[in-house]
């Protein structure tokens, strides 16, 4: 496989993050893609997300015809159907929720009905590729592609190698980060977070601390974060952004596994929040109005 034998690409996950990534195949990579997702409303509701997003920030703004985007979106085909998604790819990024059993079924099935040299990549923040390929039969294909959010600001991608992925699945992961407008960073499938999350996290658990000391309010913690260490975002409004406190819930399982109690566990203010509703992600409440809302009153 080479980078010039990717035509066609298929998405799983019609949510956030796997409509971010369509979006940006289709207009930088002028790919042909095909979004998938388990019910109708899902995937209806990420081209809906993608059309929305060029018609705000490019067409509005005068970065690109209406024309330009009709193009766009006329590129992206929406199913239901994972087999029909995956038999004519070229390459698939996973991007659904952060579950790894879930994930495992999926990679199974990609790897029934996907042809035989099509990558798999999954868009995992931090779980194990090495589990994922191990359901499939192209172990030698299988790498992590993992993309930040906002997709189209932000240039890091993670190219993740599993004890049996191919050089040659690499360096096609790397060029398509590249040809993506993207900057690769090559990393292995050693632990829980790859690199950026695994740094960046011991941060993040420090502010949450200090939340939960009532040391200062969220914005005051996020403030002299980005004011002292030229933060575009403080680790905690960008958790509120990006719903990330929901998915350290889903994925506290599999962080105890990987190490055990003393860094796998949930914090008890995220499993407090999360328990009562405050996920963070868009239209959603996070630890900023917790903080206002709850603790500040106890």
């Amino acid at each position: 496989m080479k980078l010039e034998n990717i035509k066609q690409v298929t998405v799983i996950g019609a949510g956030a993050m796997g409509a971010q990534i369509t979006q940006l195949l289709s207009l930088v990579g002028g790919y042909s893609i095909t979004i998938t997702d388990v019910k109708d409303e899902f995937v209806n509701n990420g081209i809906r997300f993608i059309s929305d997003g060029l018609k705000r920030y490019f067409v509005d703004k005068g970065k690109i015809t209406q024309a330009q985007m009709d193009e766009v979106v006329g590129r992206i085909k929406g199913t239901t159907n994972l087999a029909e998604a995956a038999k004519n790819a070229d390459f698939v990024i996973e991007a659904i929720f952060e579950n790894l059993d879930i994930k495992k079924n999926v990679f199974k099935q990609l790897d029934e009905n996907a042809p035989p040299d099509a990558i798999l990549a999954s868009n995992t923040s931090n779980l194990n590729i090495t589990e994922m390929a191990s359901v499939t039969k192209r172990a030698d294909k299988v790498v992590g592609m993992h993309f930040f959010n906002p997709v189209a600001v932000m240039k890091l991608v993670e190219v993740i190698k599993g004890p049996l992925t191919s050089d040659e699945t690499m360096s096609v992961t790397a060029e398509l980060a590249k040809k993506l407008g993207k900057e690769p960073v090559v990393c292995k499938d050693f632990s829980f977070g790859f690199l950026a999350n695994r740094a960046y996290g011991a941060m993040v658990g420090e502010a949450i601390q200090m939340v939960w000391e009532r040391v200062a309010p969220p914005e005051e913690i996020d403030k002299a974060l980005k004011l002292g260490y030229n933060l575009p975002m403080g680790p905690l409004e960008l958790g509120d952004f990006t719903g990330s406190w929901a998915i350290s819930a889903s994925s506290e399982q599999d962080r105890m596994r990987e190490f055990g109690p003393a860094k796998g566990y949930l914090h008890p203010l995220i499993r407090m929040m999360v328990r009562a509703g405050y996920t963070g992600g868009r239209g959603r409440k996070g630890i900023y109005d917790f903080y206002k809302e709850v603790l500040s009153k106890e």
